[in-house]
């Protein structure tokens, strides 16, 4: 595929350079073609990738070396990104943990609904932009210390929310617990890539974002019945627990996944008990303010752009719109406790692991297909097919759920509840097609497409809630879906066809 087969491979952290065609980040000391490097393996090379793997048929090609991570054993590759893809969740699932508990919230503090909401807004922004922070920091000690560091200091800012005395303090908590909290689910994809053959990406992928995904409709299924029990700043506590819980697990069991193809870099050991203790710089090339702003370079890049801003519209419209509308129109609209708001978000949890059956399993089995039919691995804008029913499902969900919504009385029916499932599952069906496409197009630079992909869907997520209130009062529940489907056309699915079309051209 284009990207990939005719480019050589590189891994993310890799130094940036000056070409004549702009700023890139370039390889250092891997530069090899997937074809030149197969048709030169040495024997030894061949036997030791045979004795791991049992084929050749690898793509990309691993180094004669344990400490690749494409040669770890299964379990190792699972046992990490089980850490890596709940770690990712926790990022969202704190985000929304306070959703099922605005009316208390709003009653302690002294301040409005929609102010309480914005709790919830601050942290999304902040899990944008941090991202551009921990990325190079990762590129250089390693993904396995940052992820410790995050944890460590998201607990800290939990346990500061459960004892905020007010407002100001506790917007001030959330926002250092996001600033912390948010590498994995921006970096996620850089795991994925380096760790995983592409037959595998995008089902590993879709763990990842799935996981991302569902984060937001599970906080306030659970937290609902603990509000009703022992009041709100109890999330707060449980989140930090859970903080400390997964530091212990990431110190012990968690991999480096980030291996350099340089000699004069010092790459992870290839034994997991080794690692355990092992924090040193990876990379030893300097930081540059580059570094920290080289993600937004990728709006220039219409591979990477195009399925960022597509992918940002159908998750806005089909995961934040409606877990911000539940929480504050059921309340009013149908008296509802903390603990029946919660139980409105099983829907959306339901539709987006059915959207992942298409968007992760069926996407791998797609691209796989194709291949057989063909006998060459297709381009990456093959896997974009599946994106229109991710489209389709939720244009319809979103206006299901806010027809109906218009529609009922005060006596609480489920039909709206159904369309958020079916908007859910069309939300998840595009967040794993397009991030594995971006991914595909530009693999060796993984973790810079995630922070990028991150950036877009939490600013526009941050905006939207300032203005869709507004808008569904101002327009009516039936205007809104209007509105929301006209959008989710001009700006996911009219560039997704001229992506299809011209993407190949554009990597």
């Amino acid at each position: 595929m284009g990207a990939i087969e005719d480019h050589s491979q590189h891994v993310e952290g890799a130094q940036a350079e000056e070409t004549n065609t702009g700023i890139i980040e370039a390889e250092k000391g891997e530069a090899f073609y997937i074809e030149d490097r197969m048709a030169h393996l040495t024997e030894e090379h061949r036997q030791y990738l045979l004795a791991r793997h049992g084929t050749l048929d690898l793509d990309p090609i691993p180094d004669m070396n344990d400490a690749d991570p494409y040669n770890w054993p299964t379990w190792r590759k699972t046992v990490n990104l089980t850490l890596v893809v709940f770690h990712a969740m926790i990022g969202l699932f704190s985000a929304a943990s306070i959703q099922s508990a605005f009316v208390e919230i709003s009653a302690d503090l002294g301040v409005s609904m929609q102010r309480t909401s914005y709790l919830v807004s601050l942290f999304i922004a902040v899990l944008g932009g941090a991202p551009l922070f921990w990325r190079p920091l990762s590129n250089r000690f390693g993904r396995r210390p940052i992820f410790l560091i995050s944890l460590l200091f998201a607990m800290v800012g939990n346990i500061g929310c459960a004892n905020s005395p007010s407002y100001a303090t506790m917007s001030l908590c959330r926002a250092i617990t996001a600033f912390f909290i948010c590498p994995a689910a921006a970096i996620g994809s850089a795991v994925v890539a380096e760790t995983f053959f592409k037959r595998d990406r995008a089902r590993c992928m879709g763990y990842w974002t799935l996981m991302v995904t569902i984060g937001v409709p599970v906080a306030p299924f659970l937290f609902g019945f603990m509000v009703m029990r022992v009041g709100y700043r109890w999330i707060y506590w449980v989140l930090a627990i859970t903080n400390g819980l997964q530091f212990i697990l990431y110190f012990f069991f968690g991999s480096e996944s980030l291996y350099l193809r340089n000699e004069d870099s010092t790459t992870s050991p290839s034994d997991s008990k080794q690692s355990i203790l092992h924090f040193r710089r990876i990379d030893p090339s300097p930081l540059r303010l580059w570094d920290f702003i080289q993600p937004l370079s990728y709006f220039a890049k219409p591979c990477v752009l195009i399925p960022a801003c597509a992918y940002a519209m159908i998750f806005l419209w089909g995961s934040i719109t409606l877990t911000i509308e539940i929480p504050q129109v059921f309340p009013e609209k149908f008296h509802f406790d903390s603990q029946q708001v919660g139980l409105q978000f099983l829907g959306i949890i339901i539709g987006s692991v059915i959207g992942e059956q298409i968007g992760g399993l069926m996407s791998d089995r797609w691209m796989a297909h194709r291949q057989k039919r063909t006998g060459e691995y297709p381009d990456a804008e093959y896997r974009l097919w599946l994106s229109y029913i991710g489209h389709a499902l939720t244009i319809m969900g979103v206006a299901v759920f806010a027809v109906q919504l218009g529609n009922a009385s005060d006596t609480w029916n489920v039909t709206p509840i159904i369309g958020a499932a079916i908007a859910a599952s069309g939300n998840q069906i595009v967040t794993t097609v397009n991030i594995t496409y971006a991914v595909d197009c530009y693999r060796a630079d993984a973790a810079s497409v995630g922070v990028f992909i991150t950036f877009v869907r939490q600013m526009w997520g941050f905006i939207g809630p300032f203005w869709f209130p507004q808008m569904f009062e101002t327009v009516g529940w039936a205007g809104g879906a209007g509105v929301a489907a006209a959008m989710m056309v001009v700006i996911s699915v009219i560039p997704t066809i001229m992506l299809q079309f011209r993407g190949a051209k554009w990597h």
